[in-house]
């Protein structure tokens, strides 16, 4: 297949995980018995799609996807109930959430964790808070909330230097609708958050907001992408709001939390992918966390490999090809 994946599996169980007011909706696929892969969307608000099983050899692994508060099949959606669905979303409670999920599972650990992006960002935390119950990292476009990393994507125009029209039509989102553009200028994912929180308002503004990072996301423009994302308010108002509520709170960590206590997780098997062109997350923030791993006292344990010619979206076919070829690799390096 072009995409180098797996074919496509149906799940064999489905099912929501009750917490504190959220249906977490989660399943299951691939093989009950072998070790036990979960995948962690990015975002946040990005929701699970059936393409992300196939990263996975179904035989070789049992396939866990989640579905974060707040987005994709769990309930509440933000398109549904904006203020429920914000309601205790935080890394905090997803870390919660993710304990709770293997704990349901009946699981003493995670074979492996692959989360890309914001997916990158919480399977770190996890692994962070608990050490012993996850074995391998997989970690795909890295984002660490650090604040070069927020305001080069969202504050300080940098993305201009290579997608000037796409900056400019974020930009001007605000500054056409702002009746203070001299304060709002200083905090755009603010200014978001404020059209985001007025019904009337709120489809225009995420629209706005996600056609702008859709359209950094890959090598070449996918405008099928964007123009299918426009026309699901459940996919799209989760995408908005979500990661403008995760990026004015800092991730809800201490700055430079993940690379202070890397430490904790120095002797994981830990393998990074990560776009040579990725525009949404920075490729120094990968060189950042294996050089901050390395200083921890990892050794070869932990790889970073950069794929040439490729974005940020892990629906790009080089990107797909090197995470299918990481799951196999991680599941053989297991069997040793």
């Amino acid at each position: 297949m072009s995409d180098g994946l797996y074919p496509e599996i149906e799940p064999y169980e489905t099912s929501f995980l009750e917490r504190d007011g959220h249906r977490l909706y989660y399943e299951l696929s691939g093989q009950p018995d072998k070790p036990t892969a979960l995948f962690l969307h990015g975002g946040p608000g990005g929701g699970t799609s059936p393409r992300v099983r196939r990263f996975f050899d179904p035989t070789r692994y049992r396939i866990v996807l989640l579905d974060q508060r707040g987005a994709g099949k769990s309930v509440p959606n933000v398109s549904k109930d904006y203020d429920a669905a914000l309601h205790n979303n935080t890394t905090a409670h997803l870390v919660a959430d993710i304990e709770a999920l293997r704990e349901t599972l009946a699981l003493d650990q995670w074979q492996l964790v692959l989360g890309g992006s914001w997916g990158s960002t919480l399977a770190l935390a996890y692994a962070q808070a608990h050490p012993n119950r996850v074995q391998q990292l997989l970690l795909r476009g890295i984002f660490t909330f650090l604040p070069d990393e927020v305001d080069t994507l969202f504050q300080n125009g940098r993305a201009a230097n290579h997608f000037p029209d796409e900056w400019a039509a974020y930009v001007n989102h605000i500054r056409l609708t702002s009746k203070d553009w001299e304060r709002e200028r200083h905090n755009l994912v603010g200014a978001y958050r404020d059209r985001l929180l007025d019904p009337a308002r709120r489809m225009e503004a995420a629209k706005a907001f996600v056609t702008y990072e859709l359209s950094l996301s890959h090598l070449y423009k996918n405008h099928d992408r964007i123009a299918q994302t426009m026309a699901k308010p459940s996919v799209l108002v989760p995408f908005a709001a979500l990661e403008v509520h995760y990026m004015l709170h800092g991730g809800f960590m201490r700055r430079g939390q993940l690379l202070d206590d890397v430490g904790i997780i120095k002797d994981h098997r830990i393998h990074i992918v990560h776009g040579r062109n990725d525009a949404v997350c920075l490729p120094r923030a990968a060189a950042r966390l294996r050089a901050a791993l390395t200083a921890a006292g990892a050794g070869s344990n932990v790889t970073l490999e950069y794929v040439e010619a490729a974005g940020h979206s892990d629906s790009e076919p080089p990107i797909a090809r090197a995470l299918r070829a990481a799951t196999d690799r991680l599941s053989a390096e297991a069997n040793h």
